[in-house]
C-alpha cells in the first residue's frame, strides 16, 4: 500500500500507521467549510513546497474541507489525463459567491484541463431535488463534463432541462454502481470518498447521510482495480465553532447536525476503524 498522507487541519483522521501527516492546524479557521480563491492560492503553495512528490491516499478530515480535493486532483492531473469519481451524498456543485466551499468545489474540477469528466456517485441529497435546483451550475453538466449519480431522488427537473444523461436516478445502489462500471472510460482514475455517502449505520458524519453500505462502496473499489492513480477520504468528525461571522452563519444555514461531545469519541473510532479498510482497497 503506498504510504497515506493526513492533511491534517482538525485532529480527527487518528493515528495511521506509517502516513505522512502535515500539520495544518493554523489553517484551520482560514479553510475550513470555505475560503476565497487567495487562501486557496496560498494553500496550494504550501503542498508545493512540503508534500512528497508522490503519496498514497490523502485523509483530509472533517467534511468540512472536502474542497481541499481540488487541489490534490490538480496535482494528480498534472500527471495524466484523468476521470475522478466522487462518493458523496451531495453534488458539491451548488452556487457559492465567495471563493470556494465543501459543496461548490466540483464544478472547478471539471474546468481543470486534464480531467475528462467527474462523476459525483451517490447523491440522496435534497441539493439535487426540484426545490434546490437553482442552486445547481448547470454548465458542467450541460458540457457533458460532470454527471450525478443518484439513488432515489426526485431528479424530474433535470429531464425537463434536457439533462437526463448527466443527472442519472436509480433505484437502488447495485443498479447504479453497475451502470457507473460501464460509464467510466478504462483509463487512470482519481477517487474522493466522502463518507458522508454511507448509510449512518456504517458511521456517523456530520452532513446529512446516503445509504450505501460499506460492501457495496468497498466492491467498488476494489472494481477500479489498478486504475486509481490518486484517492483521498474525508468525512470525520470534529468539533469546532469558527470565529469568522459569515461561516457562522452559513454553517447554520447548512443546518449541519451538532455532534453530541459525549459520542465525539466512539464517532470517532468507528471512522477511523473503518480508515483503514478503505485505505486497504484503494490500495
Amino acid at each position: 500500500m503506498r504510504t497515506p498522507l493526513i492533511l491534517d487541519f482538525d485532529g480527527s483522521a487518528g493515528a495511521v500507521p506509517g502516513a505522512v501527516r502535515l500539520a495544518l492546524g493554523d489553517w484551520q479557521e482560514a479553510v475550513r467549510f470555505g475560503c476565497g480563491w487567495r487562501t486557496l492560492r496560498g494553500l496550494r503553495e504550501l503542498f508545493a513546497a512540503r508534500l512528497p512528490a508522490t503519496h498514497g491516499t490523502a485523509l483530509l478530515g472533517s467534511g468540512d474541507f472536502h474542497h481541499v480535493s481540488l487541489l490534490l486532483i490538480e496535482r494528480c492531473a498534472a500527471r495524466a489525463p484523468l476521470e475522478v469519481v466522487v462518493f458523496d451524498n451531495h453534488p458539491d456543485n451548488m452556487r457559492f459567491p465567495f471563493g470556494v466551499h465543501c459543496g461548490s468545489w466540483v464544478r472547478a474540477a471539471t474546468r481543470l484541463p486534464h480531467v475528462a469528466h467527474v462523476h459525483v456517485v451517490g447523491i440522496t441529497s435534497a441539493d439535487v431535488g426540484p426545490a434546490q435546483s437553482w442552486q445547481n451550475r448547470l454548465l458542467p453538466l450541460y458540457a457533458g463534463r460532470l454527471t450525478y449519480w443518484c439513488i432515489g431522488a426526485d431528479t424530474r427537473w433535470a429531464r425537463c432541462l434536457g439533462l437526463g444523461r448527466a443527472v442519472r436516478r436509480f433505484g437502488d445502489a447495485a443498479s447504479l454502481l453497475q451502470a457507473l462500471a460501464g460509464a467510466l472510460r478504462g483509463g487512470p482514475l482519481y477517487v474522493s470518498i466522502d463518507k458522508d455517502v454511507l448509510d449512518p449505520a456504517v458511521v456517523r458524519t456530520n452532513w446529512d447521510q446516503g445509504v450505501l453500505r460499506e460492501a457495496e462502496l468497498l466492491d467498488a473499489l476494489r472494481a477500479f482495480g489498478g486504475r486509481i492513480v490518486g484517492s483521498d477520504i474525508t468525512g470525520e468528525v470534529s468539533a469546532y465553532r469558527y470565529r469568522t461571522p459569515w461561516k457562522r452563519w452559513l454553517s447554520a444555514l447548512d443546518a449541519q447536525p451538532a455532534v453530541d461531545p459525549a459520542e465525539l469519541a466512539a464517532w470517532q473510532a468507528r471512522q477511523q476503524a473503518l480508515n483503514a479498510r478503505l485505505l486497504a482497497a484503494l490500495g
